[in-house]
């Protein structure tokens, strides 16, 4: 059996960095233009071409986004950054729209294409309508079920690859085209600017009472009836390897990396044992599970892969976090010692006990025995600020360790 690729996302050069040390054979990330996550930190050129060198370096692929669905006006520009990134030299451009699927076959021959899900991608015909074209990967839409999948990977050459969303954000709307931001706020969706409003509270209203607004309760928060669960499937690997899928794609292009760290950790490991045998997966799942719920979620679900979701499952919930973990700071360099300079996310205090997340697998606890600010200033807390601090711990720490502390 073929190992699938584990693709996880980057939304800037630190998360990046993060994702190559924690597991990912394949980085995708996106550029200041033309993605559809306007609001992520996204790359410059520099910062592309030191994150694709950084990744190259260490045997990593870098995908990078190209899936608006352009308007007449955008063509010109799209050309003009595919020129760019030519000089960068990514593994794969990630693309939906055909006609800037042509400008990239013009200006970037040598470049493979991967078809986003953004462009609906539910049938074996529509991948093999891609390959024709040169595509060399397509993504399946969110809503195939797993036989689907099969059925597709049956139907299609060998050479064509499928990539599959396994973990993260589900939409509410047909892989992904949501017409709603726009309606409601000018922001399109299809563009890169959503500004998510399936997250936000509805109520009902009765055709013969206009202005009457009655909410439903779920709870004593409302009701959010076009939220989603998030998609895991970390404990099925054995089935969506046997589909025959051959990339294992995690969303999350504005997450920390923190999430990006857990989730690329705990999909690597649990992609490897499977691979090692099945009963070495068997062994350890419980690891894998207990490990993706400490990043931050709004509960799990397996989406539309076992079919159609029924009333005892449904995938709709409330746009409340399960946060079990709050990200504290990355080391970004060491003495050896226990100290670590790190640019700091949340507030911590001197006394506190955090734990530091390995690369390796390994959760270490440490106490905090000291804070300092970079002018050697001794502080007993450090607040929520993004600031650089050095952090003295009772545990050794490497380069790319995440320290968190465990929220009760």
């Amino acid at each position: 059996m073929k190992k699938p690729e584990l693709l996880i996302p980057a939304g800037s050069l630190e998360v990046l960095k993060t994702a190559v040390a924690y597991g990912a054979d394949a980085v995708y990330i996106g550029g200041e233009a033309f993605g559809l996550r306007a609001k992520a930190h996204n790359f410059s050129l520099d910062d592309m071409r030191e994150g694709v060198e950084f990744a190259h370096s260490r045997g990593v692929k870098v995908y990078v986004t190209a899936n608006i669905l352009a308007h007449n006006q955008d063509l010109d520009g799209v050309e003009e950054y595919f020129h760019q990134l030519r000089d960068v030299k990514p593994d794969a451009l990630i693309i939906s729209d055909p006609g800037v699927f042509d400008l990239a076959r013009k200006v970037m021959p040598e470049t493979d294409v991967h078809i986003s899900t953004q462009a609906n991608n539910t049938n074996y015909g529509t991948y093999l309508f891609w390959h024709r074209l040169g595509a060399k990967r397509v993504v399946s839409a969110r809503e195939l079920s797993l036989e689907e999948i099969r059925q597709i990977r049956q139907k299609i050459p060998e050479d064509m690859e499928i990539e599959t969303f396994v973990h993260g954000a589900m939409c509410i709307s047909y892989s992904g085209r949501c017409l709603l931001s726009n309606f409601f706020t000018g922001r399109d969706a299809n563009q890169g600017a959503c500004t998510h409003p399936c997250r936000w509270k509805y109520a009902i209203a009765e055709e013969t009472r206009p202005g009457e607004y009655l909410p439903v309760y779920e709870n004593d928060r409302g009701t959010f009836i076009f939220n989603s669960k998030d998609l895991c499937m970390v404990e099925y690997i054995p089935e969506l390897c046997e589909a025959g899928i051959d990339s294992f794609k995690v969303e999350g292009r504005m997450k920390t990396a923190l999430y990006v760290a857990t989730v690329a950790r705990a999909y690597r490991r649990a992609i490897d044992d499977y691979c090692a045998g099945p009963e070495v997966f068997q062994r350890n799942l419980e690891w894998y599970k207990e490990e993706i719920g400490k990043c931050t979620n709004r509960e799990f679900t397996t989406g539309f892969f076992f079919g159609k979701p029924g009333s005892d499952a449904h995938i709709y919930k409330s746009s409340t976090y399960v946060k079990n973990y709050t990200y504290l700071g990355t080391v970004e360099e060491t003495d050896g010692r226990g100290q670590a300079r790190i640019e700091q996310k949340n507030k911590f205090s001197v006394g506190e006990e955090i734990e530091v997340m390995k690369p390796d697998g390994r959760n270490l606890a440490a106490v905090v025995k000291g804070i300092r600010d970079q002018d050697g200033q001794s502080q007993d807390s450090a607040p929520h600020a993004r600031q650089v601090l050095y952090v003295d711990l009772d545990t050794k720490t490497e380069r790319l360790d995440i320290l968190r502390r465990k929220e009760v």
